[in-house]
């Protein structure tokens, strides 16, 4: 599948939405635990914290722009802009992870339950640069914004966005034995949910079997493998 410029303008958007909701959140002014507004704005900018490492994620797979430099460029980005993670760093080690799926040379699989998993998944993945920048970042911000906006509306968006990428998008697709190559399962068809839980990437088995297929196009591959196990 051709990489086409609705890429790039579904990824600009994405993070153009998540610059400007979080712009928004941090000078707001009324944080009252009692409106359910909070919790709304906490829940909308954590799907949005998803949605920038998706775009992360398709660039590593080239399917963000078909100008190479374009691609990496706005991979790198939305990878800095999740708690500063290195774009190059990922970009390995999820190759590795198609290459060597539900294997010992998988760096996102690992035998065990949830948090288990989860504490080897993110030892793969975080470094202490990363922590020391957000460490500098949030000295700095606090400077700027209150300090209740920014862990409400920038700190525990980012934490509760790994879970939801490692619960949707690792976990659960590929936890216990699947009899196929791609060791993936794949959520019920329901493209509503499919997009809220992690950007279609409930449709695992999908992704795996399309990788050339950007997350907004995951649902196009689910349809097509329902009508083939109907028939």
């Amino acid at each position: 599948m051709k990489t086409s410029y609705k890429g790039t303008f579904i990824a600009c958007l994405v993070l153009f939405l998540w610059f400007t909701n979080l712009s928004y959140l941090l000078v707001y002014q009324t944080v009252n635990f009692n409106s359910v507004l909070v919790y709304f704005f906490i829940f909308l900018q954590t799907h949005l914290y998803t949605g920038i490492f998706i775009t992360a994620h398709d660039a590593m797979h080239g399917l963000v722009s078909p100008n190479r430099n374009v691609n990496r460029w706005i991979g790198r980005i939305a990878a800095a802009l999740f708690a500063f993670n290195s774009y190059d760093l990922l970009n390995s080690k999820h190759h590795l992870h198609h290459r060597f799926v539900g294997t010992d040379q998988d760096p996102d699989y690992h035998q065990g339950g949830f948090w288990v998993w989860y504490y080897h998944f993110a030892k793969q993945y975080v470094t202490w640069i990363q922590i020391v920048l957000m460490a500098i970042s949030y000295n700095l911000l606090k400077l700027v914004f209150p300090m209740e906006n920014l862990i409400l509306f920038w700190i525990i968006p980012s934490i509760l966005s790994t879970f939801q990428l490692f619960y949707f998008g690792t976990y659960k697709p590929h936890m216990g034995e699947h009899e196929n190559v791609h060791k993936a399962g794949s959520q019920r068809k329901n493209h509503f949910w499919a997009f809220l839980s992690c950007y279609f990437f409930g449709y695992h088995y999908e992704h795996h079997s399309s990788p050339a297929t950007p997350w907004w196009k995951l649902y196009q591959e689910k349809e097509k493998n329902d009508l083939i196990l109907k028939k």
